[in-house]
């Protein structure tokens, strides 16, 4: 049986598995999908990794979100392509600093930042109808309504075109905020703390 099965709130939650499950400054962790959602609309730019021939790769996309699947989308054929189509498994980042928090100590300076990794397998969208369908939910989160503004795909950018659908299952979401951790002996330096826009 199944975690989903067991607790349904394990459906409103990304898995963990001791690969996903941070460790270093474990309470600025959270599992929930409404985070890692959030981070994914708001960036779209993800880095997938994966390994080829032995080799780590790492390659920036763009990703988007549509329910609970990651898209992505390469060169129908390429490299990419091929390795995507090859069930692989896929490590995908995103991350942004927000501030940077600046310090009494040169140790003790850090960034506030919202990040995620996600662990999957992509799979190929052969259907033409879910193939516009995440074409659209793209485009439209770039601008409401501008799919029904300018051209569909043709025949040939479909054919050149192959996108992905990774389903959002396994990672974690981890986040910094608030101002600089200070040693109370360093307090009394004439040096300016404090959090400073990016």
């Amino acid at each position: 049986m199944s975690l989903k099965e067991t607790d349904p709130a394990a459906m409103y939650s990304l898995s963990c598995c001791p690969r996903s499950q941070v460790k270093r400054t474990a309470k600025r962790a959270s599992y929930e999908r409404s985070e890692a959602y959030a981070l994914i609309d708001r960036l779209k730019t993800a880095h997938v990794g994966f390994v080829e021939e032995g080799e780590p790769r790492i390659i920036p996309l763009t990703a988007w979100r549509l329910g609970d699947d990651l898209y992505l989308h390469s060169l129908n054929g390429g490299r990419l392509c091929k390795q995507l189509e090859s069930g692989a498994q896929l490590c995908i980042s995103f991350a942004v600093t927000e501030e940077w928090v600046m310090s009494k100590s040169a140790y003790h300076h850090s960034a506030n930042y919202s990040s995620l990794v996600l662990f999957g397998k992509a799979r190929r969208v052969l259907d033409e109808a879910a193939f516009d369908e995440a074409f659209k939910a793209i485009i439209n989160q770039l601008s409401p309504g501008r799919w029904d503004q300018v051209r569909a795909p043709s025949v040939k950018e479909r054919k050149a075109t192959a996108l992905f659908r990774v389903p959002i299952e396994e990672g974690a979401f981890k986040s910094r905020t608030g101002g600089p951790n200070e040693e109370p002996e360093d307090m009394a330096l004439p040096v300016w703390h404090g959090t400073q826009a990016v």
